[in-house]
């Protein structure tokens, strides 16, 4: 997933994704982080699992269909989030990774691969390689209206939408507003 960052630093994408093997030998199946979430413990944002090393905070985490997906504010008056900032700028690191305990699992071809079917999620961290390849996410600064369209597009935005708002910005969109009733 790419955004725009914005002052705050914001980034998004994707923590762990499921049913792909790590590099680990490891494979989180869909629920595996539910109850986890839902018990109001809060998720570290760190660098490189460094517990000693918080970056800034987690806004949303939460399962979709694919995986963990995240959006949170890296701070830019930590030194190690001005330099986390700066590397996903830049295309030098791209990648998320979760910290976690195993609260069940079970083996799967011939004991090779461990399906991680429960965790206890504490942290996702900013790192440079992560164990999951298709755990990534970025900061990404929008330069021109085709870009903007794209991340529009990539967004949900039909084409057309992603013109109109490109162009008018929402008021392009008088079909999408709360105040005016379509027919």
């Amino acid at each position: 997933m790419k955004r725009e960052p914005d002052q705050d630093g914001t980034i998004e994408g994707y923590a762990s994704v499921f049913d792909v093997v790590d590099n680990g030998m490891d494979v989180i199946s869909r629920g595996a982080f539910r109850k986890s979430l839902g018990s109001g413990r809060k998720v570290r944002m760190l660098w490189q699992h460094d517990m000693s090393q918080p970056i800034g905070v987690w806004d949303e985490v939460e399962e979709d269909e694919r995986g963990l997906r995240v959006r949170g504010r890296i701070s830019k008056e930590v030194g190690k989030g001005a330099e986390a900032i700066a590397l996903y700028r830049m295309g030098a690191m791209d990648s998320l990774s979760i910290g976690y305990r195993t609260i069940q699992a079970s083996a799967e071809g011939s004991g090779r691969v461990r399906r991680l079917d429960e965790v206890e999620l504490w942290e996702i961290s900013a790192v440079t390689i992560p164990m999951q390849d298709d755990a990534r996410a970025s900061v990404k600064s929008i330069r021109t209206i085709r870009e903007f369209e794209k991340a529009l597009r990539d967004a949900g935005f039909s084409k057309t939408e992603a013109k109109a708002v490109a162009a008018d910005g929402f008021k392009g969109l008088a079909d999408h507003r709360d105040d005016v009733e379509v027919e």
